[in-house]
């Protein structure tokens, strides 16, 4: 009797664990990092390079301009080469646990640190960096069509720009409602192929033009304390450029993975490819944009271009396709940490409806902050410094000392450190310089001009 009860419980216990796996697996078939691991190996070379090649690469000779050669040289280099080491890294930890992916970044955090401790550190930084990369891509997509429209018809009525930030918008009140990032591989793809586009318009317009009879090559400001805090700001900038690391555990996630061949594979192929693209894009425009106009580069070297019209209203339109895609791959995994909190947290059922309402409401918090501090770029260097350098330059490091341990004092060993030394730095002094630009550009600005 008290045998036939036990087992009467166990089938009920087993009952129980295979509904509530079926569940899950029901939910991880909904959400978009998980609903769909049928991704080729160029699928992630263009969601990195869409995700690493921000419009931000226009600005690149500014920086160099505030750097000068050496340093600039150096420190473009240095950037190239840590983050393609630390998104080695994370590629190779995205299965180190036999039969277990860790598909988001804070999921490999919390193997690192622990539960909660991972999801405290992790958490907060990538926020910071997704939601904060979408509201500038919101600002440039704005800038970027009302400079196109300028352009295109110089004497028509001069249009606000927080409307052309609502244009903008509306293209993602749409977009957003792809449910997973192989959905949105197309969008990507053509956001990859404008982004190597207008950095080539860039570069191949300014060499064109040869080198400005003004180019000069010294510093530009007059002071110490300002050379020092422009310094500072043009290392953000930099850094900035490289802040593909916050989806690349999500992109791997989508990419299928058997014992024959682990996804780290074709990953592995994916990440050299979009590294090859990315240098094409960041040194030709930064070396050759500030070899030709010198210090008098303007932070968006298009406008120092200004002619042909046509040829740089072209590049503000690409400049707008790059952006939408990029702010497509850095909304996923915030669509991704919502909807989970939601229907494994609070017990919502998985919906279009709530699907529907929450990215729309994440669509329009975006827009909303976009028209309202235009000069975000500033802030996100300002909090970026906080996020952006640890967890693209030194929080995969951290996470490798801690769960393969290398051998003290060896050449793994020595690696990391000095990418986290170099990271620390960049987080302490980016801050720094942005807070003085923000400073700069806020005291004269009017809400909603």
């Amino acid at each position: 009797m008290c045998y036939i009860m036990a087992n009467k419980f166990d089938n009920g216990d087993e009952w129980q664990d295979q509904e509530a796996a079926a569940r899950q697996k029901a939910i991880d078939d909904w959400l978009p990092i998980t609903s769909s691991r049928n991704a080729k190996w160029w699928y992630s070379a263009f969601h990195n390079v869409t995700a690493m090649v921000g419009a931000g690469v226009l600005s690149l000779p500014y920086a160099m301009s505030e750097l000068g050669w050496g340093p600039g040289v150096a420190v473009l280099v240095l950037s190239w080469v840590i983050t393609l080491y630390t998104l080695w890294q994370m590629v190779e930890m995205h299965e180190m646990v036999p039969g277990k992916r860790f598909d988001r970044y804070h999921e490999l955090g919390q193997h690192a640190f622990g539960e909660k401790l991972g999801l405290y550190i992790v958490v907060p930084q990538q926020l910071v960096v997704e939601v904060g990369s979408c509201i500038v891509y919101m600002v440039t997509g704005g800038k970027s069509l009302k400079k196109f429209h300028d352009l295109v018809c110089p004497d028509c009525k001069q249009i606000k720009q927080t409307y052309f930030i609502m244009i903008f918008a509306t293209v993602h009140f749409v977009l957003s409602h792809l449910p997973n990032f192989n959905s949105i591989a197309s969008v990507s793809l053509a956001a990859a192929v404008m982004s190597l586009s207008y950095s080539t318009i860039a570069w191949a317009g300014a060499l064109h033009k040869g080198v400005q009879p003004d180019a000069e090559y010294g510093h530009k400001a007059k002071s110490a304390v300002g050379t020092m805090f422009n310094f500072f700001s043009a290392l953000g900038d930099v850094a900035f450029a490289y802040a593909g690391h916050n989806v690349v555990l999500e992109i791997q996630a989508t990419i299928p993975s058997t014992p024959e061949v682990p996804s780290k594979v074709p990953m592995r192929k994916g990440v050299i490819a979009a590294y090859i693209i990315v240098a094409l894009c960041y040194f030709p425009v930064a070396l050759i944009g500030y070899y030709v106009y010198g210090n008098a580069i303007e932070d968006n070297i298009l406008i120092s271009l200004n002619k042909p019209a046509w040829l740089i209203a072209m590049a503000n339109m690409f400049v707008v396709v790059h952006v939408i895609g990029s702010y497509q791959i850095y909304a996923m995994p915030v669509f991704d940490m919502m909807e989970t909190l939601l229907v494994k947290k609070l017990n919502f059922k998985p919906s279009l409806i709530l699907r529907f309402v929450v990215r729309n409401l994440y669509v329009a918090f975006t827009m909303f902050v976009a028209i309202t501090f235009p000069f975000f770029g500033g802030l996100l260097g300002f909090f970026g410094g906080f996020a952006f350098a640890p967890t693209t330059y030194f929080l995969p490091c951290i996470m490798w000392l801690s769960i393969y341990k290398p051998r003290k004092f060896g050449l793994s060993w020595w690696t990391n450190w000095i990418c986290i030394v170099i990271g620390v730095l960049l987080m302490i002094v980016s801050p720094i310089g942005a807070l003085r630009s923000i400073i700069l550009q806020a005291k004269d600005y009017k809400f909603y001009s």
